[in-house]
């Protein structure tokens, strides 16, 4: 008999709850390397400030990967396909990667003359310091999570028994998390990347042969109101999405939009 799965429910809910208890350890363990930036020693101490925070991104990246691998390992169970298959887990994220991140998050605190300064880098130096630890917090937050989300797309990918992945996005996602996750079990094995931005906390959901994806009720309910509000507008989709979810959706929470 065909299982059925879904975006939402208890394990999807689940994993990315644990997925989102794995970014507040980060943030607070990147919150507490600040006292590595010394403002008088800028060009020295940012350098070894971005390494410590490479090191815990690797750290927390890993973990990520490994709870994607369990949460894909548990549903492929449930499903009951036949075969065994060990999941490909994903490496951190390319030191590039993250030291590029972290060089933006970080570009406003350097001196500049006042001609060429922006309204941001002519703050004081400590207001550009906390716009740079909270810009490195949402740089590492990214860069965690895609980790684990890869971890479950690449299974699927290789996977043989799998067929497709489904977006899952909590019931206080923005608007531009919610219109994807609507369409469905739509990503195919060879569906590219998933998007993201900073503080996305959406997860993947895999689905196996011979499984039934049924949509979760909030996602039918933001694929109606795309249908009805926004679909067929070339070019302000998402902005009519955005309005009919802050009217009529029945499941916004503080800051969804």
């Amino acid at each position: 008999m065909a299982t059925t799965v879904s975006d939402g429910g208890r394990d999807p809910d689940r994993y990315r709850a644990a997925q989102l208890g794995l970014t507040r350890l980060l943030v607070r363990d990147v919150r507490g390397l600040r006292r590595l930036i010394i403002p008088s020693r800028l060009r020295t101490s940012v350098p070894d400030w971005m390494a410590a925070v490479q090191a815990i991104v690797d750290q927390y990246a890993r973990t990520s990967a490994g709870l994607g691998a369990e949460f894909y390992d548990a549903q492929r169970d449930a499903a009951g396909v036949p075969g065994s298959f060990t999941v490909p887990v994903a490496d951190p994220p390319p030191q590039a990667q993250t030291e590029a991140g972290l060089r933006w998050a970080t570009k406003d605190i350097w001196e500049r003359e006042p001609d060429v300064a922006t309204a941001a880098q002519l703050e004081p130096l400590d207001a550009r310091l906390e716009q740079a630890e909270k810009k490195a917090e949402l740089v590492a937050q990214k860069l965690v999570a895609d980790t684990g989300r890869a971890t479950v797309i690449d299974a699927v990918r290789q996977d043989r028994q799998a067929t497709a992945w489904a977006r899952s996005a909590a019931l206080g996602a923005c608007a531009f998390c919610k219109l994807l996750s609507s369409r469905g079990a739509v990503y195919a094995q060879d569906t590219v990347r998933f998007q993201a931005h900073d503080g996305c906390h959406c997860g993947v959901t895999p689905v196996f042969a011979g499984q039934r994806f049924e949509q979760s009720p909030h996602a039918r309910e933001w694929a109606r109101l795309y249908q009805e509000y926004a679909a067929g507008h070339s070019g302000s989709q998402l902005a009519r999405f955005r309005r009919a979810l802050a009217e009529h959706d029945s499941n916004p929470l503080p800051g969804a939009f």
